[in-house]
């Protein structure tokens, strides 16, 4: 999900994608896994949940090669779909497996802890794990690293992890597939292109396919006798409030990670590599708040925790919307632990309650729902906020004298501007680059910060009404 970021110049010089193969290298991935994880989860609740895990993570281990060794941006895009298909075999069946492995509430509550930490844990070191292999290796070392780590993985599910089905699977129906992939694909492509290049007609009668498409899924699954997404799941209070929460605390946090990894490469000048170290504390406080998670919420009660975690990741975009020009490291990491601390106290108790709320014969289809949310989270965080960002980034360039259009394309092309500029105007460039980019995340931050206040107070009205029922799905008595 992070990873790829560190890589796009460097591919782009090898195969020469043009900028709409480009835009498919980065975006495929995401828009196939978030089409499919749904179709996933209820196969795993059909043929076995460790089984469907050991053939996703074959299929990834494949499609890690096929991208790693592609020659061009056409196998480069294939093998970052079929990434997206494995992928989508993969986080659904974990998470249902952890609900029948670990029967026992304390249990499943730390196993829970461990999950969502190992996620966070994931998109922090992409970039560090990036920045260290393109030092020293090809692109392709991104995705070839992954081949050992299937062969372990496929090897220690085999041993260890007892196969789990449901009683009452729902229904492969492929008129439900179909829809459920011209809905989402659709609708996430119209969004991030209406807001990355404007609106278009193009754009969105996309949209509107995706969004006729979605009604429609819907209405079948309502008159299916064992319909493919359980409805009724969204009834739930606590399982609608844990989807939401976990689709913009990933929204918020890839959202930082795209433009705090831009500041300290280009504005501050720091490698790739000690970029991402930068971001290492917020991991670490990540995974802490995951575990803090279940003592905090048998004292203070689910939602004061829920809330307490939004008010972390908005006091640390809060901190990110004053930041002093030239943004200091360690001002810049105390911002993002506050973030991802917050993140951490919310990831681990929203998945509890998405596989205690939902019925055993049916986890398997809300923990894909669940995963939906974060998949759609990430990607709409860098189109949306990555466009807010361009877009004061490039208002704050306009009228000043000697830029280039490759300055106002991104601060880092500003940087590698200035670098052929005589020392004088590099200078100027330079330092007015990185003052717009500047108020480009005090502008960006504020609206993330915005999105998580209307989140919290939908959190707080939604289980308002429903405080036992969500005190019930606490991680302990």
């Amino acid at each position: 999900m992070t990873i790829l970021s560190f890589a796009v110049p460097h591919l782009s010089k090898d195969l020469a994608p043009s900028p709409t193969q480009l835009l498919w290298i980065v975006d495929v991935y995401s828009f196939v896994l978030a089409a499919t994880l749904v179709t996933m989860g209820t196969l795993g609740d059909r043929i076995g949940r460790r089984r469907l895990l050991v053939w996703g993570s074959v299929g990834f281990g494949l499609a890690s090669l096929i991208v790693a060794l592609a020659q061009n941006p056409e196998t480069l895009i294939l093998g970052r779909a079929l990434l997206g298909v494995a992928g989508a075999a993969l986080m659904p069946s974990t998470l249902a497996l952890i609900r029948t492995v670990f029967v026992q509430e304390r249990q499943r509550a730390f196993a829970v802890a461990v999950w969502a930490s190992a996620l966070s844990a994931g998109s922090a070191l992409g970039p560090v794990f990036g920045g260290l292999l393109l030092e020293h290796f090809w692109w392709g070392s991104l995705f070839l690293v992954n081949v050992p780590v299937v062969l372990l993985l496929v090897a220690a599910v085999t041993l260890l992890v007892p196969e789990s089905k449901a009683r009452r699977p729902g229904s492969l129906d492929p008129a439900s597939i179909l829809l459920l992939v011209m809905a989402l694909i659709p609708i996430v492509y119209g969004i991030k292109h209406t807001v990355v290049d404007g609106p278009s007609l193009f754009a969105v009668l996309f949209a509107l396919v995706g969004a006729v498409s979605l009604v429609l899924f819907v209405r079948r699954q309502a008159v299916l006798a064992t319909p493919m997404l359980d409805l009724g799941l969204f009834t739930i209070a606590p399982f609608r409030v844990a989807v939401l929460l976990n689709m913009f605390t990933l929204f918020a946090m890839v959202a930082a990670l795209f433009y705090l990894s831009q500041h300290l490469q280009a504005v501050i000048g720091m490698t790739p590599l000690r970029a991402g170290l930068a971001l290492l504390p917020g991991l670490a406080l990540s995974v802490v708040g995951s575990f803090c998670a279940v003592a905090v919420a048998a004292t203070l009660g689910l939602t004061r925790v829920l809330l307490l975690g939004l008010g972390h990741m908005v006091a640390g975009f809060a901190m990110l919307g004053l930041m002093p020009a030239g943004g200091q490291v360690a001002y810049l990491i105390g911002a993002f632990s506050l973030v991802c601390f917050g993140a951490g106290l919310i990831q681990s108790l929203t998945n509890n309650i998405v596989i205690t709320s939902a019925p055993p014969d049916r986890v398997g289809s809300a923990s894909s729902v669940s995963e939906t949310g974060y998949e759609l989270g990430a990607a709409l965080g860098v189109a949306l906020m990555g466009s807010v960002l361009s877009a004061v980034y490039q208002a704050g360039l306009v009228g000043e004298p000697g830029v280039t259009a490759e300055a106002r394309g991104s601060v880092a092309g500003a940087m590698e501007a200035a670098s052929r500029l005589p020392p004088e105007q590099a200078r100027f460039l330079e330092e007015t680059a990185s003052t717009a980019f500047t108020h480009a995340i005090h502008v960006t931050s504020a609206v993330i910060s915005v999105v998580l206040l209307l989140v919290a107070a939908v959190t707080v009205l939604s289980l308002r009404g429903e405080r036992r029922s969500a005190d019930s799905l606490q991680c302990s008595h």
